[in-house]
C-alpha cells in the first residue's frame, strides 16, 4: 500500500501517525493492499480556497476527500479480480483541526487521526448527509479510530516489554558469545 503525505500546512504533525491510521483503516475496510492514497496538509487559506472551489462553501474546513477510482470495501462485485487502484486524495487542515481539538478537549494528533479515518471513509463512498448515513459512518469511524488507538497502545507495550527483556537478558550475560563462556 502506497501512502504519500505532503505537509504544506506550516505545522509540525506526525506524518507517520497519519500513515499508520490511514493504512489501518484501509486494511480494515478490505481495500486491496496495493491501493494508493495521497494526503496533503494545507494552511487555512488554501483550505478555504478548496472549500469554495469544490463545495461552494465559504471559509476553511477540516478535511476534504477527492476519490479517484470507485473502490468499495471488499472490492466491487462486478470486478473479476480486485486490483490495485488509486484510492484518492485527502486534504487536511491542521490549523482548523487544532481549533476543533481544543474545543473537543483532545490533542491535535487525535483530531487528525479522526479526520484521516473520516477522509478514508469518504473515499470509500460513505457519507453523512442523511441521519441514517451519519449514524453508520460516524459509528464506523469511531470504531476504527478506537481499534487503531488500541493497536498503537498494544504495539508500544510490546516494544517496551521487548526492550525490558533485552536489557534484563543482556545484564544476565545471555547475549555473550558462546566462545566467551569457555575462556
Amino acid at each position: 500500500m502506497s501512502i504519500e503525505v505532503s505537509n504544506e500546512s506550516g505545522m509540525d504533525v506526525s506524518e507517520s501517525d497519519l500513515i499508520s491510521v490511514a493504512r489501518f483503516t484501509i486494511a480494515r475496510m478490505d481495500v486491496h493492499p496495493a491501493a494508493e492514497l495521497s494526503m496533503v496538509l494545507v494552511d487555512l487559506d488554501t483550505m478555504a480556497d478548496l472549500h469554495v472551489r469544490w463545495m461552494d462553501l465559504p471559509g476553511p474546513t477540516d478535511v476534504m476527500s477527492f476519490p479517484m477510482d470507485e473502490l468499495e470495501p471488499g472490492g466491487r462485485p462486478d470486478s473479476p479480480e480486485p486490483g490495485p487502484s488509486m484510492l484518492g486524495d485527502i486534504v487536511l487542515c491542521p490549523a482548523f483541526a487544532f481549533g476543533q481539538a481544543k474545543q473537543a478537549g483532545h490533542s491535535l494528533a487525535h483530531e487528525l487521526a479522526l479526520l484521516t479515518v473520516h477522509g478514508v471513509l469518504h473515499l470509500l463512498g460513505y457519507d453523512h448527509a442523511e441521519p441514517d448515513e451519519e449514524k453508520e459512518m460516524f459509528g464506523l469511524q469511531n470504531q476504527l479510530l478506537a481499534d487503531w488507538e488500541d493497536s498503537v497502545r498494544q504495539a508500544a507495550r510490546a516494544a517496551a516489554l521487548a526492550e525490558r527483556d533485552a536489557r534484563l537478558l543482556g545484564k544476565a550475560g545471555f547475549f555473550d558469545r558462546p566462545d566467551d563462556a569457555h575462556r
